[in-house]
């Protein structure tokens, strides 16, 4: 049984800052991706940021704004969001591919997702 557990989020000011944080626990081998996801209202899903093996991706919109960081020995992620803007309210979620054997074979699991609310 795997499992991720995010927490922060929550109501903040346009240009403020938050800080989401992912720890994945359970029956894991090795973590080779974790990153966040978001969706907003009537929005498709979209990649926010995300650390594959030791690489990492944002998406164009947070580019300069939003920092991943990954703690391999903790198995967590965070990320630091910076300069909100009200375009970044959203659900955030955390994933990770995550094998539970040393397979080799990735299965992508999910946290329950965090809403980030950017309003003044």
């Amino acid at each position: 049984q795997v499992r991720l557990v995010e927490s922060g989020g929550g109501l903040v000011q346009p240009g403020g800052s938050v800080r989401l944080s992912c720890a994945a626990s359970g029956s894991i081998f090795s973590i080779n991706t974790m990153g966040w996801y978001r969706q907003a209202p009537g929005k498709e899903r979209e990649l926010v940021a995300e650390v594959i093996s030791g690489n990492t991706n944002y998406g164009d919109s947070v580019k300069g704004r939003f920092t991943i960081s990954r703690d391999y020995a903790k198995n967590t992620v965070a990320l630091e969001m910076n300069s909100l803007k009200p375009e970044d309210t959203a659900v955030y979620s955390c994933y990770a591919r995550i094998s539970t054997t040393a397979s080799s074979y990735y299965m992508a699991y999910w946290g329950q997702g965090t809403q980030v609310t950017v309003s003044s």
